[in-house]
């Protein structure tokens, strides 16, 4: 498993699974899945709106570009 950079050190493996195991703890098992369900929708949604405000710039510079 590779480590991750931060700007206070590495993050290896260990510190990984006592992460984990502190989520589990704080949120429970059932909770869990809610809030990566959240987080999927919230992504989801973002992805949405960058692609839509990317298409009406696109349309924008077209119509630009006619005049």
């Amino acid at each position: 498993m590779t480590a991750f950079m931060l700007p206070l050190g590495v993050i290896g493996p260990q510190q990984l699974i006592l992460i984990v195991i502190i989520v589990l703890i704080l949120f429970g098992g059932k909770k869990i899945p809610e809030l990566m369900g959240g987080l999927g929708k919230g992504i989801k949604e973002f992805k949405k709106a960058t692609q839509e405000e990317t298409e009406e710039n696109t349309e924008q510079e077209q119509k630009k570009e006619e005049n």
